[in-house]
C-alpha cells in the first residue's frame, strides 16, 4: 500500500506534467494562429468534439462571422479550419482535465483528511478555475475589430500558467521531503531571478501575441543597428512601449542579456563563498539558460518558425523549473 505522502507526490506531478503540456499546447495553438477557431466558452458543451459534418459546419459558420476569418482567412475550406479547431479543441479539453484531476483527488483528500489537508491546495485551485475564464476572457479581445487577441491578455494567461506551475512545483518539493542539509547563505538572489524570468516571461507574450519575432531576423543587430530603426530611444519612455512590436523585441533582447548576467553574478556570488552544495543545480541552471538564449536567436533569425519557438517555450519550462528549485532549497535549510 502506498503511504499518503506517495499519493500527493503523484497527484502534484501528475498535475504539474498536465500544466506542462497545457503550455506547451498553448503555445502551438498560437503559433498556428488557432486560438480564434471556437468562438463560444462551452464550458460544458465542449467538451466532447463535433461529431458529425453538420456540427463541424456549425463551428465554421460561427467563424467565419470573426475578423480572423473576414480579413485573413477568406479562402478558408473547412478541411482547414479543422486542424486548427483540433489545437483549440485539444487546449480547453486539457484544461478541463487539469480541472478535473485535481478537483476530485481533492473532494477525496477533504473527505479523508479534512480542510486543514487541503487548505494550501485551494489557492491552486482557484488560480486553475480563474485560469479558464482568462483563457476565455483572452479570446473574446479577438472576436470583434481585431484578428489577433489582446496581448496584454496573452500574457496574463501565459503568467497565470507558469504561477500555477510553479505553486504545484513548490507544494511537491515541499512533500518530497529531500535532503536539504544545504549550506546557510541567507541572500535573495534566487527570488530576484525567479522575479526577472517572469518579467521575461511577460514580454515572450507581448513578442508572441503581436508576431514581433517575425520582424527584425538578424542577431545581435536588429537590422543595421542595435537599436531598431522604426522607432527612437525616446520612445522606450513612451506609456506605449509596449504596444510597438519592435521595442518589445528590444526590450526581450536586452532583458536576456541581463538575466544572462544577473546569473553569471549569482554564480560567482556562491563560489566566492565556498557554497559547493549549490553548484550542481546552478550548473544545470546555466546550462538551461545559454541554451535559452540560444533558442530565442533560432527563433528570431528563423523568423518565429514553429519548430524554434516551440523548443524555446519548452526550454522556459524547464528554466523555471530548476529555478524554483533552486529557489527552494534556499529558503527550506535544515
Amino acid at each position: 500500500m502506498y503511504s499518503q505522502n506517495k499519493i500527493v507526490e503523484f497527484w502534484l506531478i501528475s498535475i504539474f506534467f498536465l500544466v506542462g503540456v497545457m503550455i506547451l499546447v498553448g503555445g502551438l495553438t498560437r503559433l498556428t494562429d488557432s486560438g480564434l477557431s471556437i468562438t463560444q466558452w462551452e464550458l460544458f458543451k465542449g467538451f466532447l468534439p463535433p461529431l458529425t459534418n453538420k456540427s463541424w459546419l456549425y463551428y465554421f459558420e460561427l467563424y467565419k462571422n470573426i475578423p480572423e476569418y473576414t480579413e485573413q482567412n477568406f479562402n478558408m475550406t473547412l478541411n482547414e479550419f479543422k486542424v486548427i479547431f483540433w489545437w483549440e479543441w485539444g487546449h480547453r479539453f486539457l484544461g478541463r482535465l487539469i480541472g478535473l484531476s485535481f478537483l476530485i483527488p481533492l473532494i477525496y483528500f477533504y473527505f479523508k483528511h479534512g480542510f486543514q489537508f487541503i487548505k494550501k491546495y485551494l489557492l491552486i485551485f482557484f488560480l486553475i478555475c480563474f485560469q479558464g475564464f482568462i483563457g476565455w476572457y483572452m479570446v473574446s479581445s479577438g472576436l470583434v475589430d481585431r484578428v489577433d487577441v489582446s496581448h496584454y491578455r496573452l500574457s496574463i494567461h501565459l503568467l497565470i500558467a507558469f504561477i500555477i506551475l510553479s505553486l504545484v512545483l513548490w507544494e511537491y518539493l515541499n512533500i518530497k521531503k529531500f535532503n536539504l542539509n544545504y549550506q546557510t547563505d541567507k541572500n535573495n538572489l534566487p527570488l530576484i531571478f525567479l522575479i526577472l524570468l517572469f518579467i521575461q516571461l511577460i514580454l515572450g507574450a507581448f513578442v508572441s501575441g503581436m508576431d514581433a519575432g517575425k520582424i527584425y531576423n538578424s542577431w545581435p543587430l536588429m537590422g543595421n543597428s542595435y537599436f531598431p530603426d522604426d522607432n527612437n530611444i525616446v520612445d522606450l519612455f513612451k506609456i506605449s512601449v509596449f504596444d510597438e512590436p519592435s521595442l518589445t523585441q528590444f526590450i526581450h533582447r536586452n532583458l536576456a542579456y541581463l538575466i544572462l548576467a544577473f546569473y553569471i553574478y549569482t554564480f560567482y556570488f556562491y563560489f566566492k563563498r565556498k557554497l559547493n552544495t549549490y553548484f550542481r543545480i546552478l550548473v544545470i541552471i546555466g546550462i538551461i539558460l545559454f541554451f535559452q538564449i540560444f533558442l530565442g536567436i533560432l527563433t528570431v533569425l528563423s523568423g518565429a518558425q514553429i519548430f524554434y519557438s516551440s523548443l524555446h517555450q519548452i526550454n522556459t519550462i524547464l528554466l523555471f523549473t530548476s529555478s524554483i528549485y533552486l529557489l527552494f532549497i534556499s529558503k527550506k535549510r535544515n
